[in-house]
C-alpha cells in the first residue's frame, strides 16, 4: 500500500486539537522543566478502540479506560506524566474520575467522553487537583500546532517526542492519520503498549477500528520488548472522526486503512525500541522458517528480550551463541540442526552461523556491522512457513543509573 508521510503527529487529521502545560504533578516544589498534562481533543464526535495492558496489577486510569470504551465513542484524552495512579486502590479510581468529570465539563461533553491516562512513578496518590487546574489551562487554548507539545508533556524517561503522521487515498477520498507516544522502559509484550495515540479523519464503525487496532497491536507492539518488564499503565488508543469526509464502508478500504493503522504502529513502535532507557541501538529480530507463525513470534521476541544478547550488541560482540540459546529456551519447536544465523546493519551483512554450526567469521567485519545504530538478527530455520519480527534495544550501563533512582 502506498502510504504517503506527511508532517506532524496526532493532530495532522482534521478536526483533532491538542495542548499540553505544567502542573506539578510530580513535585510542585520543582522548577518548571516541561509540560506534564496533556489533553487531545476532536471538534466533532469520534468512534473509539482501545487496547489495555494484561498486566493483573492494573492501574486506576486503565480500569476507568475500560468501562468507557464499552461505548464505543469518545472525544477527548487526558493525559499526566510524573504520577501512574497505580496501587493507589478505590481512591485511585475515584481520582481518576474525578479529572474525567472535570474534563467533561471544560470541554462540554457528556459522561464518558473522556479517557484519562497517567504516566510515572507506581504507589503514589494522583495530585488530581494540578491536574485538573492543569485542565482548565489548556482547553481554552488548544490548536492544531500544539500536537507536538503534548507529546512533550507525555514523556517520562523518553529522551525524544514520538510522532508519526500518513495520507492515504481511498476509494472515496483522502484520509489521514497521526499518532503520538510515550515509552522508553519497563516495556514488554503483552496486551498493546506504553501509551499511544492514534488519530484518524476517516470515518468507521467502532467495531472494524477495534479489530484493525488489535491485529495491529500483536504485531507491532505486542512485538517490542526494552526491559522484560510489563506495564501497569500500558494503553492505546485509536479515535477516528470522520472529519475528511470519507466512510471507510467496503472491503477493499477497510483492508486499505487498516493497513495503515498498522503501518503506523510499527512506525511507532520502531521509535519506542529505538529510545530505550540508555539504549545505544535499536535491534530488529527478524525469524523465518518456523513450523508456524507462533513459533516465530515466540523465537523473534525471545532473542530481542534476551538480556546476555542486548548486553552483547552494546558491547559490539557477534556473540551468536546468546542469540541460538534464547531461541532454544523460546517454547517454540525448533530443531537447532537446521538454523542460520545472519548479523546485518548498514555497514553490510555477514553470516555467523550454518546449519547449526559457527562459522569462521571475520570478527573486525562483525564489529563494524555491530557499530551502527540499527542492527537486524535474521534467524532461518528450515521447518515450515511461520515467521515474525520483534524489536528491542541494547542493554548498557545507562540502562541501571536511570532506573536507579527513577522516584527521585
Amino acid at each position: 500500500m502506498n502510504y504517503v508521510q506527511i508532517e506532524g503527529g496526532v493532530t495532522a487529521p482534521k478536526g483533532f486539537v491538542a495542548g499540553a502545560t505544567y502542573a506539578g504533578v510530580k513535585n510542585p516544589d520543582k522548577k518548571q522543566e516541561k509540560p506534564d498534562v496533556a489533553v487531545l481533543f476532536s471538534e466533532t464526535p469520534c468512534a473509539a478502540a482501545a487496547c489495555f495492558t494484561k498486566n493483573k496489577f492494573c492501574a486506576a486510569p486503565v480500569l476507568l479506560g475500560r468501562e468507557v470504551l464499552k461505548k464505543g465513542k469518545a472525544r477527548g484524552i487526558v493525559i499526566n506524566s510524573g504520577n501512574a495512579n497505580a496501587a493507589t486502590g478505590e481512591q485511585g479510581i475515584k481520582d481518576a474520575k474525578a479529572v474525567e468529570e472535570a474534563a467533561e465539563k471544560l470541554l462540554g461533553l457528556g459522561e464518558d467522553e473522556v479517557f484519562v491516562c497517567s504516566t510515572g512513578v507506581i504507589g503514589k496518590r494522583l495530585p488530581y487537583e494540578r491536574v485538573i487546574k492543569g485542565v482548565e489551562a489548556i482547553v481554552p487554548n488548544m490548536s492544531k500546532e500544539k500536537g507536538t507539545d503534548a507529546a512533550w508533556a507525555i514523556m517520562t524517561t523518553d529522551t525524544v517526542k514520538k510522532e508519526s503522521a500518513y495520507e492515504l487515498a481511498l476509494s472515496s477520498g483522502t484520509v489521514r492519520i497521526g499518532a503520538m507516544a510515550k515509552g522508553s522502559g519497563m516495556i514488554h509484550p503483552n496486551m498493546a503498549t506504553m501509551l499511544v495515540y492514534v488519530t484518524t479523519d476517516a470515518k468507521a464503525d467502532p467495531k472494524d477500528l477495534q479489530k484493525m487496532l488489535s491485529a495491529a497491536v500483536d504485531k507491532s507492539f505486542n512485538m517490542c520488548t526494552v526491559d522484560g518488564d510489563t506495564s501497569t499503565n500500558d494503553s492505546i488508543f485509536l479515535l477516528a472522526n470522520g472529519a475528511s469526509g470519507v466512510e471507510v464502508k467496503t472491503e477493499e478500504d477497510k483492508a486499505a486503512l487498516a493497513g495503515l493503522v498498522e503501518h503506523i504502529c510499527l512506525d511507532i513502535t520502531r521509535r519506542i525500541a529505538s529510545d530505550g532507557e540508555g539504549a545505544t541501538h535499536l535491534i530488529e529480530v527478524e525469524a523465518y522458517g518456523l513450523p508456524t507463525e507462533q513459533d516465530a513470534r515466540l523465537v523473534a521476541k525471545s532473542i530481542a528480550g534476551s538480556s546476555l544478547f542486548k548486553a552483547a550488541v552494546f558491547g559490539r560482540d557477534a556473540n551468536w551463541g546468546r542469540i541460538m540459546a534464547a531461541a532454544g529456551y523460546s517454547g517454540a519447536d525448533v530443531d537447532p540442526t537446521r538454523a542460520d544465523c545472519y548479523l546485518e546493519s548498514a555497514a553490510g551483512s555477514i553470516q555467523v552461523m550454518e546449519n547449526g554450526f559457527g562459522l569462521d567469521f571475520d570478527e573486525v567485519k562483525a564489529k563494524e556491522i555491530l557499530s551502527e545504530h540499527d542492527i537486524t538478527v535474521i534467524v532461518r530455520f528450515y521447518q515450515g512457513d511461520g515467521q515474525a519480527k520483534a524489536w528491542g534495544c541494547d542493554l548498557t550501563y545507562d540502562y541501571v543509573k536511570i532506573n536507579g533512582d527513577y522516584r527521585t
